[in-house]
């Protein structure tokens, strides 16, 4: 269920009904051919808690499971939209999680997004939900398929310990602002555990304190130091960290503008920020895009996506 106060563009639907939902899906499924409109119709405009009750209706009254069905009837990125959306939060990051990991080679982007975005309580969420769906432990899987200092920081985030108070302590502040500068700028060579001991760990209010005393400190921005600093997928997870301190929706707002500007479109990127966030802040994701990049997400999308999936993301976003 969307959080009170939610800012997303999902909400609960009045007059919700569970069964005439899953009789509506068992239609558009069955027979020759698939009525795609409907599919976007229901899902696209029910919260995660109604679609789990849905996935329990379609169960009863079909004796079959809804996402099962699902793979079966779609292909493509249509077909991965509307599994994620059946999908419970923890479920879809976990799962997300799975895929950025197994098979040849490792998706780091994904595994620096979901990480460095979640709260302490949707990481241990994720931990215990990937354990119990994939039948091993997250902190394993990662430690096998990474290494070095990104290894460290993506295991300081999975132990879900960042201060999630809103105490400052100004003399700390200008002391972690003073740690991060000699561990970074004012020395030859990076001390970047420094850099995970205070990213990783001091609640948002705090860093926010430390990045003004940083730039007083510097001269410059702390994400203009790390770029300057470090490198790869170590300068992408701690340029994430503070990204998503500052503003997470102008976070996920980037992610998306990345995704799509250029030459193709990077379709699991869209797909899974499209559908973890639809119902959390999609509307200042959709206001923080706007005003970073002069053009709505909306027209974005419509211009970069096509048939039942551009369909279905353009009502997760919400309409212009």
């Amino acid at each position: 269920m969307a959080a009170i106060g939610s800012r997303g563009t999902v909400t609960e639907a009045a007059g919700f009904n569970a069964e005439q939902d899953a009789q509506k899906l068992r239609n558009a499924m069955k027979g020759a051919g698939t009525d795609e409109v409907a599919i976007i119709d229901v899902l696209a405009h029910r919260t995660i808690a109604q679609r789990q009750l849905i996935k329990h209706a379609f169960k009863t009254s079909v004796g079959k499971d809804l996402i099962d069905e699902v793979k079966s009837e779609l292909t493509g990125n249509f077909e991965k939209v509307v599994v994620g959306l059946l999908m419970t939060a923890p479920v879809y990051d976990a799962y997300e999680l799975h895929h950025a990991i197994k098979g040849a080679g490792t998706d780091e982007a994904c595994l620096i997004e979901i990480l460095a975005s979640r709260d302490n309580q949707e990481i241990k969420e994720i931990i215990a939900t990937y354990k119990k769906e994939y039948g091993k432990s997250l902190e394993d899987d990662i430690i096998s398929d990474t290494s070095g200092m990104f290894q460290r920081v993506l295991v300081s985030l999975l132990t879900a310990g960042r201060d999630e108070s809103t105490k400052v302590d100004n003399v700390l502040a200008v002391q972690d602002a003073k740690d991060l500068y000699q561990a970074g700028e004012a020395r030859w060579g990076t001390d970047e555990v420094k850099f995970l001991t205070v990213l990783c760990v001091r609640n948002k209010q705090h860093l926010l304190k430390v990045f003004e005393e940083y730039h007083k400190i510097a001269g410059r921005d702390v994400e203009d130091s790390i770029k300057r600093e470090m490198s790869g997928t170590l300068e992408d997870v701690f340029l994430a960290i503070v990204r998503s301190i500052k503003s997470k929706p102008g976070f996920f707002a980037e992610r998306l503008y990345k995704s799509m500007k250029g030459l193709g479109t990077t379709d699991s990127i869209l797909i899974r920020v499209m559908v973890s966030r639809a119902e959390i802040d999609m509307l200042d994701i959709k206001a923080q895009f706007l005003k970073m990049y002069g053009k709505t997400l909306f027209s974005f999308i419509k211009g970069d996506t096509s048939g039942d999936y551009g369909k279905i993301l353009l009502q997760l976003c919400g309409g212009q």
